[in-house]
């Protein structure tokens, strides 16, 4: 099956994975870490991408961002692997792939589904035993949003300023937030979007996203369309 295009538009938020190959590290030591996120950084200001939430785990990247051009997402993620993979084989004296082939990541409706991305995302961490509270890790934009510290690399979103006319009302809402945790339907939608490339959002918003989208927004309904007939038998071989 043919790859679907990317839908990259600009101004739209997207949640993207980026996988180690076969699931192995990207980084190996705090050292990686810095290089990986001071990479991230330069990439998304060069080519004009807002990045709103993230986790580094060991084996994979996990962003919320928002592109302002159509083909700024493509060329920061391609800037990135280029200066993260040759610093990461230099110094580890290998050479190869690092990445699980092409990222993966699907926009989504900010007004319904940015804040449980970002909740989504910053869990991780907690998810895989890792820590005991998410602000603990810190490889995240967490700790940037419960105000623990400020983090450079990070681009507060209208959802999240919605939440407080102050930085503290924002901050203890957000901290409440994720204290509520992720349903497992909750996280389990969120991924599924973003692996399969896959827009989530209300009918409107997909219905929006179509007028201009270069594929289709939602996978076709398995089987016949709705009033097809199943075929004879006498009017599948002519005579």
């Amino acid at each position: 099956m043919a790859r679907l295009p990317r839908l990259a538009q600009a101004g739209l938020t997207q949640h993207l994975i980026h996988r180690g190959n076969n699931r192995q590290p990207i980084v190996l030591d705090d050292e990686d870490r810095r290089t990986l996120l001071a990479a991230l950084q330069e990439c998304a200001a060069t080519h004009k991408v807002v990045i709103h939430a993230y986790v580094l785990m060991d084996n994979h990247l996990h962003l919320l961002l928002t592109p302002s051009t159509d083909a700024g997402l493509g060329r920061m993620m391609q800037s990135l692997g280029r200066r993260y993979v040759a610093a990461f084989n230099r110094r580890h004296g290998r050479s190869g792939t690092l990445w699980e082939g092409r990222y993966r990541a699907a926009p989504l409706e900010p007004s319904v589904h940015l804040l449980p991305a970002m909740r989504c995302i910053e869990l991780n961490p907690v998810r895989a035993g890792l820590v005991l509270g998410p602000s603990d890790y810190p490889w995240s934009s967490c700790q940037h949003h419960v105000g623990q510290r400020r983090d450079p690399l990070v681009s507060d979103p209208a959802a999240y300023w919605a939440l407080g006319n102050t930085p503290f009302d924002r901050e203890m809402h957000y901290r409440r937030w994720l204290e509520e945790g992720s349903s497992p339907a909750e996280q389990q939608a969120l991924v599924d979007s973003a692996l399969k490339g896959w827009p989530l959002g209300s009918p409107k918003f997909l219905a929006e996203l179509a007028k201009t989208a270069v594929r289709p927004v939602s996978p076709r309904p398995r089987g016949r369309p709705p009033g097809a007939t199943k075929p004879s038998n006498n009017d599948s071989v002519p005579k």
